[in-house]
């Protein structure tokens, strides 16, 4: 009912309003003064009755002293039955002995028994008061002692009715209740003409209002003046802008020409006009100030209008040149506030986003970027729009669509007129062309290094290498085996061997030869190299299990080449097993994509994620002094890439892909995975080629073999 009930008040006249706004204050005003009025008069006429019974008992205990030492009943019956007719509000009086036994009293049809102890003065008190309820009236029944010598040998209780004082007390409330209601009236007359009056001026103002709004800005509502600021002054300046305007105050225009006049527009120079006597003269009242006013707002108007037009056409231009500048830069463009809600994008984020621009604005920071495109980003935003630094930096981002970039981005934070920061602004510049080149420039400078490298060593170091091995195997033939000699030879030789690896390894990895490259299988070629080392893992308690796919695909590629890249990952996950373990083969075929994967899987002690990404770099590795070359991982990076393939390192192995891999209680560490892709036998948009295929009978022979 309330939300009713405002509606029904605001669609109200504001006449209506006004005079019932002022009825109510006066019936207010009126009821609360009869109120208090009433109130103050009860009180005063209960107070004064209080007094009045006080001074009769008071009295009445004074008089019945003597003849209550000498026990004159009579006496002080008379005074009792005097007391009561003497004034007509006393309901009764009575006199108690000082063991509060009745002398006399000025009841008629015998005294009632429970009066006699319903208002017993407390001991050292002078008085005590009571009101008490009879059923058929209420009494303030007054108790006074009667004292002689300081010592009290009776009391005296008068019971005063509090009836008839109320009657008096209605009568009056009658009279005042009469007299407000007629102010009220008078009040209600007056405030329905005054609201009339008021509500007829500002029906004119709401008028001009409802031109405004339709566009008419030459309406006038200011009265006119009989004398006018230039008669007044007796003013002949032509050239005062005040001067022949009958429509508008000089007080609201700027530039007038009078000698005390200020040349600020409205409202600084109102501080003198106040003093003027053209604005003593013809200044009216609020309404009348609202109407000129009104005018002054409308010609205003009028002027910011055209000026605004004139602006929007202006920023309307200088939007479309900068939105055409954003959607057709190549780089991601994005503001998000304080809350990190996106406030602006461009074409180039919104294609990344996968989204419209529409359905991008208003949406947090991580609808878009979730944890697992940017982890950071959430935290980054924060740190930038508590301390303002701006943030430099390369990431790789896997889009919705799943394709993987490399990015430059700048964040920096953006600021308001009060130098707060209210945002955030990031462009983002895809750089995976250039981090390819970049790698690819390093990656050819090393290889280069490492060509100069290798052919010193061949010249400086094979023929050393040669004439020590010679040697110490012709001198192993002239002693005896089990001599001490015999086995330092053998160590010589050894090591010699090791030496000589590690120059083929490097002369191999810096030949820039060419792959022989024909048809083969890609299961077989894995199966070689199981069968080959199957048995010597076997021996360090390391087992080795596969799952390849059934479907045998063909691929283009150097086989003995391939072979060293799946020996060289099985040595590496072997060597990673110290105490023995599992290694897991697997392979699948992506027909969609054309590709096939194998990924080697072991339960060994996995890769620092500070390590992962050097793990493929010439001569990097962790193992001990003359356990390894750092060349395996490099020479099977090169193969690969040289099949136009990819193989990247995975550690540590989510549960998943550890699961089944501890069978035997064999021990089980963070472990690591390698997954190398290579592209298919091109068939021309046909299915991919098997190793069975019927059309290809000798090739089937010849894989299996």
């Amino acid at each position: 009912m309330a939300p009713m009930r405002h509606f029904y008040f605001s669609r109200m006249r504001f006449r209506n309003k006004l005079n019932l706004g002022i009825t109510l204050i006066v019936v207010f005003t009126s009821l609360l003064l009869a109120t208090f009025v009433t109130r103050i008069a009860a009180d005063a006429l209960l107070q004064e009755a209080k007094r009045r019974g006080q001074v009769l008992a008071g009295n009445l205990a004074l008089r019945t002293a003597d003849p209550m030492l000498s026990m004159d009943l009579l006496v002080m019956k008379n005074m009792v039955d005097e007391l009561k007719t003497v004034d007509e509000d006393i309901a009764y009086a009575f006199v108690l002995d000082e063991k509060n036994r009745i002398l006399v009293h000025s009841f008629a049809g015998g005294f009632p028994s429970e009066l006699r102890l319903a208002n017993l003065v407390p001991f050292g008190e002078t008085r005590s008061v009571r009101l008490i309820d009879t059923g058929r009236d209420r009494i303030y029944d007054f108790a006074v002692p009667v004292v002689v010598a300081e010592h009290t040998v009776g009391t005296v209780r008068i019971g005063l009715s509090r009836t008839k004082a109320q009657a008096v007390l209605q009568g009056l409330i009658v009279t005042i209740s009469g007299l407000t209601g007629i102010a009220l009236l008078v009040g209600i007359i007056i405030s329905t003409q005054f609201a009339r009056r008021i509500s007829a001026r500002l029906g004119q103002l709401r008028e001009h209002a409802e031109d405004m709004v339709r566009g008419n800005l030459d309406m006038r509502t200011g009265v006119h003046l009989s004398r006018n600021c230039w008669e007044i002054q007796n003013c002949k300046g032509d050239g005062c802008p005040a001067f022949g305007d009958t429509d508008r105050r000089c007080w609201y225009l700027a530039g007038t020409m009078c000698a005390n006049c200020n040349p600020e527009d409205y409202p600084g120079k109102m501080d003198n006009c106040r003093e003027c006597p053209v604005f003593i003269e013809n200044a009216g009242d609020e309404i009348q100030e609202l109407s000129e006013t009104f005018d002054v707002m409308a010609l205003s108007l009028r002027k910011h209008i055209t000026d605004l037009q004139a602006a929007q056409k202006d920023l309307t231009r200088q939007q479309e040149i900068l939105r055409t500048i954003l959607s057709v830069s190549p780089d991601q463009v994005s503001l998000v506030d304080r809350e990190q809600r996106y406030l602006a994008v461009n074409t180039a984020f919104s294609r990344f986003a996968g989204k419209s621009e529409k359905a991008i604005i208003g949406q947090p920071e991580s609808a878009v970027f979730s944890s697992r495109i940017d982890p950071t980003r959430h935290e980054e935003t924060a740190a930038i729009l508590r301390t303002g630094i701006p943030v430099n930096r390369e990431a790789l981002y896997t889009s919705p669509s799943d394709v993987r970039r490399w990015f430059h981005i700048l964040r920096v934070p953006v600021h308001d007129e009060q130098q707060r920061i209210i945002g955030v602004l990031t462009t983002a510049r895809d750089i995976t062309d250039l981090k390819s080149y970049q790698d690819q420039l390093i990656h050819s400078q090393k290889m280069e290094s490492v060509g100069k490298l290798a052919g010193g060593v061949a010249h400086e170091i094979n023929t050393p290498l040669g004439i020590i091995l010679g040697y110490a195997q012709l001198l192993q033939e002239d002693v005896p085996e089990e001599s001490q000699l015999h086995s330092d030879l053998a160590i010589i030789e050894k090591q010699a061997k090791f030496c000589r690896k590690i120059v083929a390894d490097l002369l191999g990895f810096s030949r820039q030869t060419s792959s022989e490259r024909k048809e083969m299988c890609f299961n077989n070629s894995i199966m070689e190299v199981v069968q080959l080392i199957k048995h010597a893992f076997k021996l360090d308690n390391v087992d080795i299990i596969t799952d390849l796919d059934d479907r045998f695909p063909v691929i283009y590629g150097d086989p003995e080449k391939l072979k060293q890249v799946w020996i060289n990952l099985l040595s590496n996950a072997a060597e990673a097993m110290e105490e023995g373990g599992t290694i897991k083969i697997a392979t699948r075929l992506d027909v969609k994509a054309f590709t096939i994967t194998a990924t080697f899987i072991d339960t060994g002690s996995g890769i620092r994620p500070e390590d992962m990404s050097t793990i493929f770099d010439p001569f990097f590795s962790t193992k001990p002094v003359g356990k390894g070359t750092g060349l395996g991982l490099s020479v099977s990076f090169g193969i690969i890439e040289d099949h136009e393939g990819s193989i990247e390192a995975v550690s540590p192995l989510s549960p998943d892909m550890l699961a089944g891999l501890a069978a035997g209680g064999k021990p089980r560490g963070p472990g690591t995975a390698f997954v190398v892709t290579l592209p298919l036998e091109s068939s021309d948009g046909q299915a991919p080629k098997t190793c069975f295929d019927k059309n290809r009978p000798e090739r089937a022979e010849r894989d299996t073999e």
